[in-house]
């Protein structure tokens, strides 16, 4: 890390100050990069040896580097005195060198801004800001109206740790052994990585805390550096500012209470416990009622991730509930900066604030600036977002969820799951199962009956939240084949290995059904409308067809038919009239009748309940009366346009099996006489 000081914090730099370092790793050069130097200059002014500064850069392992400052061509006229550069090495935890690395120049003593003023300065405010120009007077933050002074002092320019607690607008700065208690949050603790843990070198920083009497507003900040460092060396960037803060910049400690990573690690800032009320160093006039949290990285394009808003939001969320903070409100603070005669005016803030609303400045940035109001809306809740995503062990039909009776509901919201304290499963607005924020489900199990399912979340600031209802139907009666699983003969061409068949069937249910299955000899699945299927069997074999029918509830109901198709060649016909045989692989056995005279017939008697007429067929096939038990019932047409063997091309079913003769005559159709048959196909 590294940075540029000088020996006046009330000092400016007007020029554009800019970096470029030499990667250890690489030897590379990097691009010249600004350093922000819109800061507040009487940051703990009073203290000996306070310097200005820029914001530090963490520029990771680097082993050269050049500063250069712009001010148009009055870089001597312009630079304040012992302008130097400041080089961070974080180490590995307990132990930092922060020490210049070079001086620009030394500027003539005549240039007022390169020379010490030995005038009376008057005095003004220990509390330090972040990025702000301090010769500037603060921002005023949509003041309110101003209110009448406080019955109690106010706050001094330079806090004195009193002889003993008092409720005064100074911090006091007794031992922490002395102090009562820290007060409770009405939220739980965020995970914090404390000093120890990020190996701060408390020997650079021996003074004791200071305390103030309460928090009543957070601040949020950027620290203004590079967001491409790695989240493994957070603890070194955080230990190279608390070095930059206290070595370069001459301050008692870092300034910061809290500082998030980019990948919302939590790191304890100033010393003196984080679950008190330390006086910081961060909000140039407002550090006496406040805690400030800095996002490490610069977010002034970029927006922050989820995780940062999700742990400035936590933390944010547990400080204020300390003190019976609201998190969405607002509240009112008593300005400590002399500039511009503000001192002891008061101003309304909304408790999770933006740096630049308490002080003139750029900082968080203007893309972090604008998440604030998100991170409030996490830090207040209630939960977001919340539905119900799905119902395990039911069907959905429409809208509606079916189901015999156990289920396990699941859920989303939009809010983290670190701000829910629990969830709730509601059926018909009782609730049967209470589970922790991180959960995204929970089982119940359901009366006869129709019931609203819903899911409700209890956010860690104690609002509500309840999600949208769901139908859930639980119903235990099982499906109905209102029509019995039947077979019948169908038109298409006969082979003794593939007959064709159709399977029909009906099945209803009270509630929804779902899906009939086919479950042998084939494996198959129908919608809960088909009513019929084409198949093929084969010949002289029987063959059973199972089905199972599934409401959306699970309930199922089985059926099934059994049946063997018969293939009867037309030698074994009754005949009448002249026939003649003829051979051909592609006729059924190998052959077949054919006849051209008017009134020849052929007649079978069987047992079944569906039959069909076999057929060869061409475009100068002729027509056939068909009799059914002596009625005739068809006239066939064999006249087909491509030439079709063993073609099906008239069927008959019944609803049960019974004795039958079929018998068909030739008509003689003019020009077109002759039919070839190869016998029927019935089914028994």
């Amino acid at each position: 890390m590294l940075g540029i000081t000088w020996t006046d914090p009330a000092a400016k730099v007007t020029g554009a100050v800019e970096v470029r370092t030499k990667s250890a790793a690489d030897g590379n050069w990097t691009p010249w990069v600004p350093l922000e130097t819109d800061l507040d200059g009487r940051t703990e002014t009073g203290r000996a040896g306070v310097r200005g500064s820029t914001e530090p850069l963490w520029v990771g392992p680097s082993n050269g580097v050049e500063v250069r400052i712009n001010a148009g061509g009055k870089v001597s006229a312009e630079l304040p005195a012992g302008l130097r550069l400041d080089t961070v090495d974080p180490g590995r935890g307990g132990s930092s060198a922060a020490e210049p690395a070079a001086f620009a120049a030394d500027l003539p003593a005549e240039d007022p801004s390169a020379t010490p003023s030995t005038d009376p300065v008057e005095p003004v405010p220990s509390e330090p800001a972040a990025p702000g120009d301090g010769t500037e007077t603060p921002a005023e933050p949509t003041p309110a109206e101003p209110e009448s002074p406080a019955p109690s002092e106010p706050a001094t320019e330079e806090p004195t740790p009193p002889a003993s607690p008092s409720p005064s607008a100074s911090p006091s700065s007794s031992p922490a052994e002395t102090l009562p208690p820290a007060p409770p949050s009405t939220v739980p603790k965020p995970p914090i990585v404390s000093r120890a843990g990020w190996g701060a070198d408390e020997s650079i920083s021996p003074e004791a805390p200071e305390y103030l009497d309460g928090v009543k507003a957070v601040f949020v900040h950027h620290t203004a550096g590079s967001n491409t460092y790695s989240c493994a060396d957070s603890a070194a960037v955080v230990r190279s500012l608390y070095a930059y803060h206290v070595q370069s910049e001459k301050w008692k400690d870092i300034g910061y209470n809290f500082l998030v990573d980019k990948c919302g690690t939590v790191f304890e800032g100033r010393k003196g416990g984080v679950d008190r009320p330390v006086f910081g160093a961060h909000t140039y006039g407002f550090n006496r009622e406040s805690a400030g949290i800095a996002v490490i990285g610069t977010y002034t394009d970029a927006t922050a991730p989820a995780a940062v808003t999700t742990a400035v939001a936590r933390v944010a969320a547990w400080k204020l509930g300390q003190y019976k903070g609201d998190p969405a409100g607002s509240t009112v603070l008593t300005a400590g900066a002399t500039g511009g005669n503000y001192f002891g005016t008061k101003y309304s803030f909304k408790q999770i604030s933006g740096h630049r609303d308490g002080f003139n400045t750029q900082c968080p940035g203007n893309m972090l600036y604008g998440q604030l109001k998100s991170i409030r809306d996490l830090a207040a809740g209630p939960v977001t977002g919340l539905a119900v995503k799905s119902v395990t062990g039911a069907g959905l039909s429409g809208t509606t969820y079916y189901t015999r009776s156990a289920i396990t509901v699941g859920w989303s919201a939009s809010t983290p799951s670190a701000f829910v304290s629990k969830y709730e499963l509601l059926v018909d607005g009782r609730s049967v199962a209470t589970t922790a924020g991180t959960a995204a489900s929970a089982p119940a199990t359901l009366a006869v009956g129709t019931h609203q399912v819903q899911v409700r979340a209890t956010h860690q600031s104690g609002k509500v939240t309840t999600s949208a209802a769901a139908t859930v139907v639980a119903e235990q009666t099982a499906p109905t084949f209102t029509t019995k699983p039947n077979l019948a003969l169908r038109t298409g061409t006969v082979n003794t290995t593939a007959v064709p068949l159709t399977l029909k069937w009906k099945a209803t249910d009270a509630a929804s059904l779902k899906e009939v299955r086919l479950t042998a000899p084939v494996a198959k699945t129908y919608g809960p409308t088909t009513t019929s299927a084409s198949h093929t069997a084969k010949s002289g074999v029987a063959t059973t067809w199972s089905m199972k029918a599934y409401d959306r509830a699970g309930n199922t109901a089985t059926a099934s038919v059994a049946g063997t198709p018969v293939v009867v060649q037309e030698s074994s016909a009754t005949r009448s009239g002249t026939w003649t045989t003829r051979s051909s692989s592609s006729y059924l056995g190998g052959k077949s009748y054919s006849s051209s005279s008017k009134g020849a017939s052929l007649s079978w008697t069987f047992t079944g309940r569906s039959v069909a007429l076999v057929a060869s067929r061409a475009t100068t096939s002729g027509q056939a009366y068909v009799y059914v038990d002596g009625v005739k019932v068809s006239t066939v047409d064999l006249k087909s346009s491509t030439t079709k063997y063993r073609d099906a091309l008239w069927t008959k079913s019944w609803s049960s099996s019974a004795k039958h003769t079929v018998k068909i005559v030739v008509v003689a159709t003019s020009g077109r006489p002759t039919i070839t048959t190869d016998g029927i196909v019935y089914l028994k």
